[in-house]
């Protein structure tokens, strides 16, 4: 029923959906559904979500993590399994396609790296860390392992000033390229 503007999408590969995030909320949408409520709504998310990108590891077959970023300067991890769409837990909103999850029963773990908004999360997995920039001069851009937002230790970040806009990794150079 809400309507709002989809601030980026993945693929969760494991799970075969899409993911999604708007300012307020975490769309999951099976894509390959025939039924009429083929997708689930996380909600509510206290901060805007600005970028969205899935955790890639060949691990685990049943689940799939997502890495969020927001107007605040917090990174999330969240981590879905098929247990987590059992029918219990959703509550059906009337005239809707998408059943809704409530976000506080589900462990969503996050860590203020910035202070400004999170303009892009990646996770890279040559180099088994994930990458996160920002506007803010002083933390502009972190490049860590993921176990970085569970714990409090440092996490490595890079001042540009300005900010960074934009990361990619070239792994033929092996070299993280910014710009600002």
């Amino acid at each position: 029923q809400d309507t709002a503007w989809i601030t980026g999408c993945d693929f969760l590969p494991q799970l075969k959906y899409v993911v999604a995030v708007t300012e307020s909320t975490v769309v999951i949408w099976d894509y390959k559904s025939d039924e009429k409520d083929n997708g689930y709504v996380i909600k509510p998310m206290k901060n805007c979500l600005l970028c969205v990108c899935t955790v890639t590891t060949s691990d685990h077959l049943a689940k799939d993590s997502i890495l969020m970023g927001d107007d605040k300067g917090y990174v999330y991890l969240l981590t879905l399994t098929s247990d987590d769409f059992i029918m219990k837990q959703y509550k059906a909103e009337k005239e809707s396609q998408f059943r809704v999850l409530d976000s506080e029963n589900l462990n969503i773990l996050k860590r203020k790296l910035h202070d400004d908004w999170v303009g892009k999360v990646r996770y890279i997995s040559a180099l088994k860390r994930f990458g996160s920039c920002s506007s803010d001069s002083l933390r502009s851009f972190v490049l860590d392992d993921i176990k970085r937002l569970e714990d409090n230790l440092p996490a490595r970040e890079f001042s540009v000033p300005k900010g960074v806009n934009a990361f990619t990794y070239c792994g033929k150079a092996k070299v993280v390229v910014t710009g600002g």
